[in-house]
């Protein structure tokens, strides 16, 4: 019952044969634990030694007042900390994913289950963790979307590991629906505001490069910060060869995309980089997020403060889309694996062509034109005809 309900605990008798219990995470020391299974001591204790073990917890939040943050046994906090500590965490999600996933699970865990509630979601059992309570944590930021949704996300991938290890039999998460979101999300960059970051950063500066390649690339600013001139082959023509940082621990995906002409010349004279073409001030490759501010603010001094980093792959995406390019083609581009995506902005740039195209038909024929109008004749035929704006005689 031990090795079922807590991880890392087992029992040991010692040379008068009485059992003791002991934390013991291979190949690392045996910690004994005192007191009662499951009494208050025994969870703080092993607490503590779990979050020094796997970090899935900040033993601050361990040592609060109140027993608030105990780890009690088959409660919702005690399936979180084994996922946190399972190999599928840790080696399925990358380091950022893990941090994002971890405090968005945090959260969740320290809120009542209802408004001044003493019972906090962390110490439901986790056989009475229903779509019900899914629904409430979604619910508490409806005025968030995206962050509703990012509950959802998590929660569901919570109980989909639980029910491989045998730690829940069915995922709450699973059929509760995402909120609709009537945003656009970032805001994509239009031709002329391309034109005018370009005006303002010239040709051979870092920030002309940085925007070139997330525009003439397509890749996500993660990946543009680990881009290099030993990624390009020239036989004979330009190629660039990468991996994606998205998603590289569950499958590496291998990118092969054409250097275009424009991106070649913003690379060819900017004098700058190292094994990466965009550095920081201190010759350091950029993290994403680090890129992202820099980028904001080279935006800011190019008079677009509305514009991003995440706005120029969308803007790519749509431009090719208007110019006809296809949802494979989109999906080879940009590195989609499913249409779904890549249908956005076929179906804008659809409706957009076919609106110009057809527009013209609502509005009535001007005076003095002719036109070819279908009539009915006396006979019961229809035919077209030839007639002026002009009142028949």
């Amino acid at each position: 019952m031990v090795k079922k309900h807590l991880r890392y605990v087992v029992e040991q008798k010692d040379r008068y044969g009485n059992v003791r219990l002991y934390f013991w995470k291979r190949p690392g020391p045996r910690i004994r634990l005192h007191g009662t299974f499951g009494s208050e001591d025994f969870m703080k204790q092993y607490g503590r030694c779990l979050a020094e073990a796997t970090g899935a917890i900040a033993p601050r939040a361990l040592e609060a007042a109140g027993g608030r943050h105990l780890i009690r046994p088959g409660s919702f906090r005690a399936l979180c900390v084994s996922w946190f500590s399972s190999a599928e965490f840790r080696t399925s999600l990358n380091e950022r994913t893990q941090y994002v996933r971890r405090r968005i699970i945090e959260q969740m865990l320290q809120e009542p289950v209802k408004p001044d509630a003493a019972l906090l979601f962390a110490d439901v059992p986790v056989a009475k963790f229903t779509s019900k309570a899914v629904r409430v944590l979604r619910d508490r930021k409806a005025d968030t979307p995206e962050a509703a949704n990012t509950r959802v996300k998590a929660l569901r991938a919570v109980f989909a590991w639980a029910i491989e290890a045998g730690e829940a039999e069915t995922n709450p998460a699973r059929d509760i629906p995402y909120l609709r979101n009537g945003s656009d999300g970032f805001h994509t960059w239009s031709i002329d505001e391309v034109r005018q970051f370009f005006a303002h950063h010239s040709v051979g500066t870092k920030a002309h490069l940085a925007l070139s390649l997330l525009l003439f690339t397509g890749v996500r600013r993660g990946d543009a910060v680990q881009l290099g001139r030993q990624m390009i082959r020239r036989h004979p023509d330009p190629w660039l060869h990468f991996t994606e940082q998205k998603g590289q621990r569950k499958k590496a995906k291998h990118r092969e995309i054409p250097v275009l002409p424009q991106l070649m010349e913003s690379i060819d004279a900017y004098e700058g980089g190292n094994l990466t073409f965009l550095v920081t001030e201190f010759g350091k490759p950029f993290t994403a997020n680090g890129f992202g501010n820099w980028f904001r603010k080279r935006c800011n001094e190019a008079g677009l403060p509305h514009c991003t980093a995440h706005g120029v792959r969308k803007a790519g995406a749509t431009i090719a889309a208007d110019n006809g390019a296809t949802e494979h083609q989109l999906m080879a581009i940009y590195g989609w694996e499913s249409p779904k995506q890549a249908a956005l902005y076929t179906r804008k740039a659809n409706r957009r062509k076919l609106a110009g195209d057809a527009m013209h038909l609502i509005a009535p024929p001007a005076r003095g034109t002719e036109e070819e109008r279908t009539v009915i004749t006396s006979e019961g035929d229809c035919s077209p005809v030839i007639t002026s704006g002009r009142k028949a005689q």
